[in-house]
């Protein structure tokens, strides 16, 4: 559909790669690099025996399974073994690659071909003005990223058990909703009581997954019950990576690499997430919410102190520096909600010597969260990009295409967006913004020619289903408040003075549940 689509509205997608510069790749790869200079580790050398057990083998089943599933469009590795092979060969090659990956899990050694990574520069904005703009994705063997998911499957449910609560990424019923409903729902419960405010500290971590030192990594594994041949293998898995960069036909020269994880591995973001998994807070008064690399502070802050506020920041940063975490404080951000009548200024926040900025609104894991606790910015925002999406609608009737198309286009490409995290805003968000919203679904019915389901509809819906979820879920962080009232069947309500309180998540699926 969308390569029909690219034909219709005639999309071409601009390049702002410099092709012509045949040093330009080196010249990135230097700059991907540079943490591997930095690090003054010593590459891990860990007895390793000829032979050991390991935590788990690795099934033929599984594997023809997974090479089942290969997405024949996605691109090879270095190695030159696409997907359609795998998947079309999946019955033959199952038995020979479950041997191979029983063995390299085994040995503790990954073949190196498994480990060489092509790195594709992605700019991250329209306008490029530093090698920072360019987001390194690296293409790895596809063979490799089978056994790195079945490592992955093992690794999770070792270190589960033992994962920081707010830690919400790349963890079952944990999701973007979580994260930022429990943070905000912490804050407005805090608000409720008088002489109150927050500050929300967004911390920027400067290439987060190419900062992790390979022993330190191991030790901390080794803290949260990981087999220690699995350290050895995983190790392994980091060091001497073979590592060029690839822009238009010029390639760079190759660098090996003793540092990081490379951006387009399967175990990647979870070794991030282990590698700072220790990284807590010591005082109630300050929540620490973690969606992988998407780190917050929010100190709740009484009667003008904030002493254990700024102290915990002051531990992040050391924490940072003791662990080769780069810290980007001209990105990092800070908002302050403050609905006091007797506002007094507040002192900025210093960072490794400079002051964070004070911003009225902050986009956070894509939602635009403001000082006042309001969603009209990020109301505008989608229904801007909403608008932009009904022009490709607009092409599909052109063309004549069938209502069902037109409404699974829709449902996927613009509904998508109109009800994002729509369970964290939707409920506080003001009636203007909702009648904006309810206009874009409107428009797309006259478009489509049939009804199409109203925002209210599919936010009531998903805010049950999120809340039935959260029930189930005893380890969830939310979960202790959804409790029962002694007759069994009602659950008990959110006591709240604002509105604010009174229409977020938590209230509102308590209400729901309730009817």
């Amino acid at each position: 559909m969308w390569k029909g689509l690219q034909a219709i509205t005639r999309y071409k997608e601009k390049n702002n790669l410099d092709n012509s510069d045949p040093a330009f790749p080196d010249q990135l790869n230097e700059f991907y690099a540079r943490f591997d200079r930095l690090n003054t580790y010593p590459v891990p050398q860990m007895n390793t025996p000829e032979f050991c057990s390991p935590p788990f083998a690795v099934q033929e089943a599984d594997v023809r399974r997974l090479f089942k599933r290969q997405n024949e469009n996605k691109a090879s590795g270095p190695d030159g073994v696409s997907s359609s092979v795998l998947k079309n060969c999946a019955d033959q090659l199952a038995p020979i690659f479950t041997d191979i990956f029983n063995d390299s899990l085994s040995l503790c050694q990954i073949p190196s071909c498994f480990k060489s990574s092509v790195i594709v520069p992605i700019p991250k904005k329209a306008k490029v003005s530093t090698l920072n703009d360019y987001r390194p994705v690296a293409l790895t063997s596809v063979v490799m990223k089978v056994l790195e998911r079945l490592v992955l499957c093992y690794l999770k449910s070792v270190t589960d058990p033992l994962m920081d609560p707010m830690q919400f990424a790349y963890r079952a019923n944990r999701s973007v909703e979580d994260a930022v409903s429990l943070g905000l729902h912490f804050v407005l419960q805090h608000l409720e009581t008088p002489k109150t405010y927050a500050r929300i500290l967004f911390v920027d971590f400067s290439s987060a997954f190419n900062t992790i030192i390979p022993s330190k990594l191991v030790a901390k594994l080794i803290d949260l019950n990981v087999d220690t041949s699995l350290c050895r293998w995983i190790s392994n898995f980091l060091s001497n990576r073979a590592q060029v960069v690839r822009v238009g036909d010029h390639t760079s020269g190759k660098l090996i690499l003793n540092t990081g994880a490379p951006q387009g591995c399967v175990l990647s973001p979870l070794l991030f997430t282990l590698f700072t998994n220790e990284f807590r807070s010591n005082d109630p008064s300050v929540i620490v919410v973690k969606f992988s690399d998407d780190t917050t502070m929010e100190g709740l802050i009484s009667n003008g102190d904030e002493t254990m506020y700024r102290k915990e920041v002051a531990n992040m940063v050391d924490w940072c520096s003791a662990n080769n975490l780069e810290l980007n404080v001209s990105k990092t951000k800070e908002i302050v909600i403050d609905f006091r009548k007797n506002k007094s200024p507040l002192s900025p926040l210093s960072v490794k010597g400079q002051t964070v900025q004070q911003v009225d609104s902050f986009k956070f894991l894509g939602l635009h969260i403001s000082n006042q606790l309001t969603w009209d910015i990020n109301t505008s925002v989608v229904c801007k990009k909403a608008h932009q999406r009904l022009y490709f609608l607009r092409q599909l009737k052109k063309f004549r295409m069938t209502i069902p198309i037109m409404t699974r286009f829709y449902r996927s490409v613009i509904e998508s967006v109109l009800t994002f995290s729509n369970t964290v805003w939707y409920g506080s968000a003001s009636r203007s913004d909702k009648t904006k919203l309810n206009r874009v679904v409107k428009t797309a019915s006259k478009i489509a020619g049939c009804e199409l389901p109203s925002i209210e509809k599919i936010y009531n819906q998903r805010v049950l289903r999120k809340a039935k979820s959260i029930i189930s879920d005893t380890q969830h962080p939310a979960n202790h408040l959804f409790q029962l009232l002694p007759s069994g069947r009602r659950y008990r309500c959110t006591k709240s003075k604002s509105t604010r309180l009174k229409n977020s998540f938590y209230p509102t699926a308590v209400k729901l549940l309730n009817l």
